[in-house]
């Protein structure tokens, strides 16, 4: 199943007094929108983000929000519209390709978790549409213009309505283009589908869920954050080294580029010494052992591989513990040959491997001035460093 969330994230900060928009705003030291983004990046069922901002904004949030915090799911940030069904529709035709499952959050919504993001959505690939609220707790009345009341309602069946909310790709696509047609704006997204017919499901959540749009909430937001998060955020770094000698009759490679030359490297595998460096760097920032515990160069099954295919597997072993990278810096120690030109393309192939933005790719070339077994042209050494961080469980 794939599935896709559109997370709008185009408010003000009017309600809340601030010089800056509410989805920037900080909470427990980080923009609250990246609490909120971290959740559907750690999530397992969610494959892609659109993310919804302002257009004077998108630039500061791809560098600022997106790349600076390692959220690679968001693939897409596009432009929000003047009201928030405008945001979301923009989002929608933002989708790639048709997927099964759409989910759509709000940005400002920072305490949603992955098993609410889990249960909308296997609901809404079962029966449509899903949506997460919580029981009303309040007597509700209804009243009319000058606020006499018409009526009490029955309270055991009436629900305050959140996100996420999720939905079947074509379902969604109906609703909106029937809302556009009939120049109605619902509330929420659930009641665009509601219109055209279609039964949603309303999912128990928590009251914790909250929408942050006046100072009062924001107070609440930082209680909660404080006193009852569930996880912490842990920056880590990782120190990779390693070293290959030279050898005729080889292919020299390195940052899986091919670089032309007489001799290439010795090693069991295609012997780049910068993806081996970069995956213990990754490796060490997980606290994950190093290359040779996970690809032994006694196995056959590693002779002769890219290293661009261990470097994906190292992807993968650290992205199960929860972490998430932010960048990578190495250092390449040869005499010859030069690797000026070549640094671009090795820069694109690690950020490709790993998702991340080249921008989060440094790779840096030096001499050895003539000494040791670099100097003397016998090999290749290269240092990386791995920044990244990790949400673990509190207690």
């Amino acid at each position: 199943m794939n599935t896709v969330a559109i997370i709008p994230a185009g408010g003000t900060g009017k309600r809340l007094g601030a010089d800056v928009a509410k989805q920037y705003l900080s909470l427990s030291s980080l923009p609250l929108l990246v609490h909120t983004l971290h959740v559907f990046q750690k999530s397992g069922i969610t494959d892609d983000v659109i993310l919804v901002v302002p257009q004077d904004d998108m630039v500061f949030v791809r560098k600022q929000i997106v790349e600076k915090y390692g959220l690679t799911k968001v693939s897409t940030v596009v432009k929000g519209g003047s009201q928030r069904q405008d945001s979301v529709r923009n989002g929608l035709q933002a989708i790639a390709k048709p997927c099964d499952v759409v989910i759509v959050h709000d940005g400002v919504r920072p305490f949603v978790t992955e098993e609410m993001i889990v249960r909308v959505v296997k609901v809404a690939a079962q029966e449509g549409a899903a949506s997460i609220g919580v029981a009303a707790k309040d007597t509700i009345k209804e009243t009319t213009g000058e606020n006499i009341v018409l009526a009490t309602l029955p309270r055991q069946n009436l629900w305050q309505t959140q996100t996420p909310q999720a939905f079947r790709y074509d379902l969604l696509c109906r609703a909106y283009a029937a809302a556009e047609k009939g120049h109605y704006y619902g509330t929420d997204d659930a009641s665009l589908v509601e219109r055209i017919g279609v039964k949603v499901r309303m999912i128990a959540g928590s009251y914790e869920n909250i929408k942050i749009t006046t100072p009062e909430d924001l107070i609440i937001a930082e209680a909660l954050m404080k006193e009852k998060m569930k996880e912490k955020i842990i920056y880590r770094s990782g120190l990779g080294y390693d070293s290959h000698r030279f050898v005729p009759d080889r292919k020299l490679i390195l940052g899986g580029v091919e670089i032309p030359f007489d001799r290439g490297l010795l090693g069991h595998s295609d012997a780049d010494a910068l993806l081996h460096a970069v995956c213990d760097a990754l490796l060490g920032m997980a606290g994950c052992g190093d290359i040779g515990r996970h690809f032994p160069d006694n196995d056959e099954a590693y002779k002769n591989i890219s290293s661009l295919i261990l470097l994906e597997r190292v992807k993968r072993i650290i992205e199960a513990k929860g972490m998430i990278i932010h960048n990578i810096d190495v250092t390449v120690m040869m005499e010859k040959p030069k690797l000026a030109t070549h640094v671009g393309a090795m820069a694109a192939h690690i950020a490709m491997a790993l998702n991340i933005s080249e921008t989060a790719v440094n790779i840096k070339a030096k001499t050895n001035e003539g000494m040791g077994f670099v100097g003397r042209e016998e090999g290749v050494a290269v240092l990386a460093i791995a920044n990244g961080m990790e949400r673990i469980k509190n207690g």
